[in-house]
């Protein structure tokens, strides 16, 4: 079952429900997948790959406006982006703890032969191929980082 049909399943519960978080997190993601899909230069599909990114990056945004919401001390608005986040991590892989991550990332970090600050590119490029979905970009990042400059 593709990502479309179970948000539709999951959207037809959630008005039975009347769970006004988690239909707002699922329209969210319907739009997204209808916007995807009739882009300029798709082909109608997307792939499970284009699914992922596409959830990755709904929770970005989230994540970026429940920043904003904290910092200017509105509870209200940021309580719903943080229910939104939560319905949408649902349809992504089980994301890596942070021992996990920091373990693949030293592994590729020695199958890459990178040493210095300097290689980060490589590493990251291979660690965001590698772990598509399991972690965001950010935190990757953040752990290749810190691994290097040691």
């Amino acid at each position: 079952m593709g990502l479309e049909q179970k948000v539709m399943a999951e959207l037809k519960t959630a008005m039975l429900a009347k769970n006004e978080a988690a239909l707002r997190g699922l329209r969210a993601i319907k739009a997204a997948i209808i916007l995807a899909k009739t882009s300029e230069g798709a082909n109608g599909e997307l792939q499970e790959a284009d699914e992922t990114k596409l959830l990755q990056k709904l929770i970005k945004s989230r994540k970026d406006s429940l920043e904003i919401y904290e910092k200017q001390n509105r509870e209200d608005l940021a309580s719903k982006e943080r229910d939104e986040i939560a319905v949408i991590e649902k349809f992504l892989p089980k994301q890596l703890g942070a021992e996990e991550l920091k373990t693949i990332i030293e592994k590729i970090i020695a199958e890459t032969g990178a040493s210095s600050p300097a290689d980060m590119g490589k590493v990251i490029g291979a660690a965001s191929k590698q772990l598509a979905g399991q972690a965001d970009g950010k935190t990757i990042s953040t752990v290749v980082k810190e691994l290097l400059q040691k």
